[in-house]
């Protein structure tokens, strides 16, 4: 079992390269299914996410080359609309196969999707909006079958904007007969992402900053080349990180509108953050003040997967930071973890009150979660002494190379 060791306290200073976002990438890839055609996408993750989305893709009969961040998929031979339960487990971003799956098929059976235990997340979402579009869906002992002889257009409001929903009736929708209204679509960048690639692929969809979207179906799609956007998420646990331990950072390709949602609690806390061109560039005081209250909301407001890593900053801020999360039940499995360090923080149900300490004290932890060991291991970098971090398959699905990106900045830090 692979760990991660960490001898703490450690300023980090220098420059750390953003990667592809993961969650731009796993859409798109889904979305290469539209066209029997070849797409490439640049600036893809090397991530175990990423790998479990490329095997789907070969199980469905595509042709796929990775070449460092370099994916091609030539998806001309598509001869199957079945994901296996083994596939679908490893992350719960595969129901994103759904849409594209029904678009180029017109029958899809897969089962309900893996991925990080957050609480319940349900896709009732995905199939009513599917249903609407003229999906017939069946669904037994876990398994969704779902088939439409034809596809059409259809007025969706959402009751919540849902991020994979909203993909999902995107790749659905590009292909089907007439015009699509989508409301209260999400407003995540990424999704601005999926559609620049799917209107490249000769799809016609307009809209999105007020979560409306528009689709106007057309009878097919080609190939087209992309690049994902940067990843925001690792983006921000960067900032976290050099906020945690004092340090001073430039992030590169990594424009600033899509992270600056979690600017405001790192600046009340004393960070200096700017925008030099494409790089984002912070400052950290010696020590954090208290972050204030951050309240996770969908796109444009805080973002759920930056709050635990800024959380872990918080521990040793001098002050109090109170983060209320409204999009999943369960994300605080990792503050056990953080309390094995010394962190003080109190739990009631969705709401987290961090009382920051002096210091934090190196110890063996274990990742519970994707954003959770991230938050492990910022805490780690600002802790006194050493600390040793297992069950990395968590933070293998969203960060690339980690280790590496923090050994060039000055972090002690190995992985064996």
């Amino acid at each position: 079992m692979d760990t991660i060791h960490i001898c703490g306290g450690k300023r980090l200073e220098g420059e750390i390269p953003i990667h592809g976002a993961k969650n731009s990438a796993l859409p798109l890839l889904a979305a290469t299914l539209l066209a029997a055609d070849v797409s490439e996408l640049t600036n893809c993750p090397q991530l175990a996410d990423v790998s479990a989305s490329i095997a789907i893709l070969r199980h469905l009969g595509c042709a796929v080359t990775q070449t460092e961040d370099r994916v091609t998929v030539d998806a001309a031979h598509l001869h199957c609309g079945y994901v296996p339960d083994a596939l679908m487990r490893q992350m719960r971003s595969s129901i994103v196969f759904l849409g594209a799956i029904i678009a180029r098929c017109g029958e899809a059976v897969l089962t309900h999707p893996g991925g990080c235990e957050l609480g319940p997340r349900p896709i009732d979402l995905h199939l009513s909006s599917l249903r609407r579009l003229g999906v017939t869906v069946e669904e037994e002992h876990g398994r969704i079958r779902c088939s439409a002889s034809r596809l059409r257009g259809a007025e969706i409001t959402l009751p919540f904007p849902s991020v994979g929903a909203t993909e999902n009736i995107l790749l659905a929708a590009c292909t089907a007969e007439g015009t699509t209204v989508l409301r209260h679509a999400a407003r995540e960048p990424e999704i601005g992402d999926l559609c620049a690639f799917l209107n490249a692929c000769g799809a016609r969809i307009a809209g999105g900053d007020n979560g409306t979207i528009v689709i106007e179906g057309v009878p097919r799609l080609h190939g087209a080349r992309h690049r994902v956007m940067a990843d925001r998420i690792e983006a921000a646990t960067y900032l976290a990180a050099a906020a945690a331990t004092g340090g001073t950072l430039t992030l590169k390709h990594c424009p600033s509108l899509p992270v600056s949602p979690v600017f405001a609690p790192l600046e009340q806390a004393g960070c200096a953050i700017a925008a030099v061109g494409e790089d984002l560039h912070i400052a950290a005081p010696s020590r954090l003040g208290g972050l204030g209250a951050i309240r996770t909301l969908p796109y444009p407001g805080f973002p759920t997967d930056a709050a635990a890593p800024l959380l872990a900053a918080a521990c040793i801020g001098e002050g109090t930071t109170v983060c209320v999360e409204t999009i999943f039940e369960n994300r605080y499995r990792y503050v056990d973890e953080l309390t094995r360090m010394g962190a003080h923080i109190r739990v009631d149900g969705r709401v987290a009150v961090v009382e920051g300490v002096s210091a934090l004290r190196g110890a063996d932890v274990a990742c519970t979660d994707l954003r959770g060991g991230a938050a492990l291991l910022v805490a780690a970098l600002a802790a006194e002494g050493e600390t040793r971090l297992t069950a990395l398959h968590h933070l293998d699905r969203g960060y690339e190379n980690p280790v590496g990106c923090l050994q060039a900045v000055g972090a002690h830090i190995t992985r064996y």
